[in-house]
Formats: C-alpha cells, structure tokens, sequence
C-alpha cells in the first residue's frame, strides 16, 4: 500500500506531526528509533507547555502515549528502527529501514533532529548530568544562585550565557580562540554585565569534581598557566551535529548538514518532503519550537495532499 504520508522521528516534532496527522486522517507510517528526542537525558524540564516540571524520560512516556491514544488504524508506528534511505518512486518515495522493511508514501516528514557536539576530555562523561548540561533552557534555572561556566564562543553560546545570568552568581564565557565567534553586537552586550565575563585562548583541560562538577581546569593557551575555576555547572554550546546524512542525496542541505525549509511552510525544495525542529535551518531550536514547526508543515501537508 501506499500511505499518504511518512513520519521519521519520535521526539517533539515527529509526534506532534502524527497527532495532527491522525487528526487529518491522513494515512501514516510513522518511524523512530525511539520517542523523547534530545531531553530525554535532561533530569528536570521547566519550559515544556503546560509541565512546570517533567523529566526527560517522563516527557518522552507521555508523547508516546499522546500518539498511541489517537494513533487508531491512521497512524502505523514503527519502533526501534531507523530509515536507512529514502528514494523517488513514481509519484512518491520508498523508504526503507535498516531493518529490512519498504514503505511506500506520497509525503515525508522529516524530524529526525539533531544530537549536541559533545566536549571529550577527562570527567565530561562522568559528570554529564550531574553539572555538565547541554541545554540551558531545559536545565538554566537548576543552577540559580550559583557559579557557572559556559564553553562556547558562537551566538549560541552568548545567547545561553545572557540567559543564565538572569539567575546564575556568576557565568564565565569559556572560548578556545582569541576573538569570540558571535555577533558583535551580542558580544558586547552579554559582557557588559555584571555577572559575565569572558575567557579566551583557552585549552579546557579537564572538568573537576567528586559526586558533581566543581570546577574546571583549563591551560591558558597564551601564558601557559594551568588554572580551575571553582564552579558548579558546565554548559556546552559548541554545535549540533544535525541526524541528516541518511537524506543529503534526496534533500538540499547547507554547509551545517542543516535541512533546507521554507519558514513559511516547512517545505524542502524537493517537492512532497518537510522538515522540522532540530534538523531544518530553523533559526531557533527548542522543543516547543520544533513542535510548532511540525504543526505548520502538517497543515501545508495536508493542503499538498488535497489540492493536487
């Protein structure tokens, strides 16, 4: 048979999109490895709608949940696989799983996400999660009132560290060049807080600490000196490694492995495939965004299925 439309992807987008998906009546195979995303390794979520607390692994129970309950005969769930490729076929596409399965579909759905580019010296396995974080906004408000570090020159990492001086003692800017990668603009408005500062030349050693994080050792790169800062949190913003290279010969990619979207539709530029969230060029990515974004491309979805 050949479904109306394909889902890949079980966190945030991937299941908003099947719910509004079975709402529609549209006819989905939807597939994921499995359901929850990137939080679900985060202890203690405060910005998911409508949960003033939920823990990743809870927030990721209660999406599968949400989906089953109106899956009915609309939407097929496929569970602890993933797609392997994606072709042309016809007037649709073939997917196949690395488990040996075919679907045939008219659409896609890409919200196959992104992971975090993770930091790799001595303690950063250790004590992930336990004052290494990779998400301020899931993880920010747990550390108010305290002392933390914050690797990462680019956007991201000043847009984290102007949040986390909100509620944070202090937030110290930890970057491994001489010039600080963001915009100018940002730059010079996150240091002119009281609470901020920035650190550059530095070659992060090692992250210190017993049951949880403590502190920081980093060489300064200029005068040689080893030094730790004492602290509480670590958090990591030195990029995401999109989940794309199963689709950068179906779909158009830029430089990041980031999907190419129309903000207005979610739409590709290949004809009858969406993206949204984590993976797609989206200038913000959050689980409330990705959502949202997974919501819009379903509407548009279903005007492209109905219209043709």
């Amino acid at each position: 048979m050949q479904y109306d439309l394909a889902i890949i992807g079980g966190g945030p987008a991937g299941v908003s999109g099947g719910i509004y998906a079975s709402r529609k009546q549209l006819k989905t195979i939807f597939i994921t490895e499995n359901f929850g995303g990137q939080s679900v390794v985060s202890e203690d979520i405060q910005n998911w709608i409508g949960f003033p607390h939920i823990s990743g692994t809870e927030l990721a129970k209660a999406l599968e949940q949400h989906l089953r309950t109106y899956a009915g005969n609309i939407v097929n769930i496929k569970t602890g696989t993933r797609v392997k490729t994606i072709s042309k076929s016809g007037v649709g596409f073939t997917l196949s799983t690395e488990g040996g399965e075919s679907f045939e579909t008219k659409s896609i759905l890409l919200a196959v996400g992104s992971t975090r580019r993770k930091i790799t010296v001595p303690g950063s396995d250790k004590f992930e999660n336990r004052g290494i974080t990779y998400c301020a906004s899931c993880d920010g408000p747990l550390f108010s009132g305290q002392d933390v570090a914050v690797i990462g020159g680019g956007n991201a990492g000043f847009e984290t560290a102007a949040q986390l001086s909100a509620y944070c003692k202090s937030v110290s800017i930890i970057h491994k060049n001489d010039f600080f990668k963001g915009d100018e603009v940002t730059v010079k408005k996150v240091l002119s807080k009281e609470n901020v500062r920035g650190i550059l030349n530095v070659e992060l050693l090692s992250i210190e600490g017993e049951k949880s994080v403590t502190g920081l050792k980093y060489k300064d790169k200029v005068s040689g000196e080893t030094i730790t800062l004492s602290l509480q949190g670590v958090f990591v913003e030195i990029g995401l490694i999109p989940s794309t290279n199963f689709v950068k010969d179906i779909v158009e990619l830029n430089k990041l492995g980031q999907i190419l979207i129309d903000p207005k539709t979610q739409q590709t530029k290949t004809k009858g495939i969406w993206a949204s969230g984590d993976c797609t060029d989206s200038l913000y990515h959050q689980n409330n965004i990705a959502s949202g974004d997974a919501v819009r491309a379903l509407e548009d979805i279903y005007v492209h299925l109905h219209t043709k």
